[in-house]
């Protein structure tokens, strides 16, 4: 066991070496060719990425499209969603559940049942203040999403 702990260890160390290295990398790059050292790490830094971004890419579904299909299915979690959510649309529920993902992992489940509270946007704290809605039953919402 202890022997495990110590090379999980030595690979996180070894990993965030590994990454520091390549950052340096990118800022000795940049110090040494400006602008175009875009170039050494972007395929297509000309193309039209920037204009098209977002756009779905091989016929994928975009994560917003996603759950807004799952929110209109049958599923138990779904429908639970969507009573708790009534008077909101699922475009809507699904760009604030996007946005629960932008957040450290720690904060995400709490964000989640923020937005599944329906009270507050995305990055504000709501503690203590959904006095009607069960705060254990919105968390194990939260943790099925």
């Amino acid at each position: 066991m202890v022997l495990e702990k110590q090379s999980g260890r030595q690979q996180r160390l070894d990993n965030f070496l590994e990454a520091v290295e390549a950052a340096q990398k990118v800022q000795d790059d940049i110090m040494k060719y400006g602008l175009e050292a875009a170039h050494l790490y972007c395929d297509d830094v000309d193309g039209d990425w920037l204009e098209t971004w977002g756009e779905d890419e091989d016929g994928q579904q975009s994560f917003v499209e996603l759950v807004t299909n799952f929110l209109q299915s049958d599923d138990l979690i779904a429908v639970r969603v969507r009573k708790q959510l009534k008077d909101k649309s699922f475009q809507e529920i699904a760009v604030n559940l996007e946005k629960c993902l932008s957040l450290f992992e720690e904060d995400q489940i709490f964000a989640v049942k923020n937005v599944l509270a329906g009270s507050v946007a995305v990055g504000e704290n709501n503690r203590g203040s959904s006095d009607e809605v069960d705060e254990i039953e919105l968390l194990d919402l939260a943790e099925y999403c």
